[in-house]
């Protein structure tokens, strides 16, 4: 057997082995798109169930443990919404009364209060090492 139809051997079974791989593929991407679908028409029914018997038009009988866990939901997801509301209300005050005098300082933190030493507006000898280097580099003399 030649080195040729060995490689063509190969090449035939990966081929085909990549074709079942994008068949099934295809057909597990199918898959969750109907499980998909399937759990929507799901929480449509639900939804027009929980309309039609609190609309009175279904019996509430055999629903009642169903119903009574989704209005205890509903009451938690209300109270996360106040509570939310609360946390927001509270995090603009304190923005607001945070943010005269010290939105300033945050901006421009070298801006800030001098302080009263006369030596403070005289300018330094040795202004940092990143600044000797600069100077060097920079050189006006060159």
């Amino acid at each position: 057997m030649s080195v040729v139809d060995q490689l063509a051997r190969q090449a035939s079974r990966l081929a085909n082995d990549v074709q079942v791989s994008l068949r099934r593929a295809r057909v597990e991407g199918e898959r969750r798109l109907l499980q998909r679908q399937h759990r929507a028409a799901l929480e449509d029914l639900g939804l027009r169930t929980y309309d039609l018997v609190r609309a009175g038009e279904l019996p509430e009988a055999p629903l009642a443990p169903e119903l009574a866990a989704i209005d205890r939901k509903l009451i938690e997801l209300e109270a996360k919404d106040r509570e939310i509301a609360q946390m927001q209300e509270e995090e603009a005050t304190r923005s607001e009364s945070e943010a005269g005098d010290d939105a300033f300082d945050a901006a421009f933190p070298m801006m800030g209060d001098a302080p009263d030493d006369p030596s403070h507006d005289a300018p330094t000898t040795n202004p940092g090492a990143g600044w000797e280097a600069a100077d060097r580099f920079f050189r006006s003399d060159r």
